[in-house]
């Protein structure tokens, strides 16, 4: 069963896009109100191996505004993590397609972490990995431009427990 408030952002390998996310949400968290601000953020890869160390392009691109993560090492995504999110948040349709693929009985609540924004936006977020600085800070906006939209869904989600 869902623990109240528990976010899980997932990519591939969860050493770019994931870790990057899980941290512009918990810095965004913690502005707003209980219960938002209370919520647990973590991330998570489908193809995770565990212990790998966080890029450097995405540890210099959230430095760039201010957040650390440094620290963070890669973790497969679990059942138990499932189990425990009220929201999953995908980077691309295709990680949506690998958990629901993997996990019986199939997940009902996950999401693209850029699905709540207006139609016309670009609802997937591309794989940085290899790529220049540049690649991952226009990664990082794509997150950004995205939050205004995930606190809005999550106050509706939190108005429903």
């Amino acid at each position: 069963m869902a623990k109240p408030g528990t976010i899980v952002t997932v990519c591939t390998a969860n050493i770019c896009r994931s870790p990057m996310a899980e941290a512009l949400l918990r810095h965004a968290l913690r502005a707003q109100p209980e219960p938002l601000k209370s919520w647990k953020i973590t991330s998570a890869g489908v193809a995770a191996r565990p212990g790998d160390r966080v890029s450097d392009n995405s540890v210099t691109a959230l430095k760039k505004v201010g957040i650390d993560i440094k620290d963070h090492t890669s973790r497969p995504l679990t059942r138990q993590m499932i189990d425990d999110a009220i929201a999953i948040l995908c980077m691309t349709e295709s990680h949506r397609a690998m958990i629901q693929f993997n996990f019986d009985p199939v997940p009902r609540h996950i999401y693209l972490f850029r699905e709540f924004l207006p139609r016309a936006a670009e609802k997937e977020i591309c794989d940085p990995y290899g790529g220049s600085l540049a690649e991952y800070e226009a990664c990082r906006d794509e997150m950004v431009e995205a939050i205004p939209a995930l606190m809005e869904f999550f106050k509706d989600l939190a108005a429903k427990k």
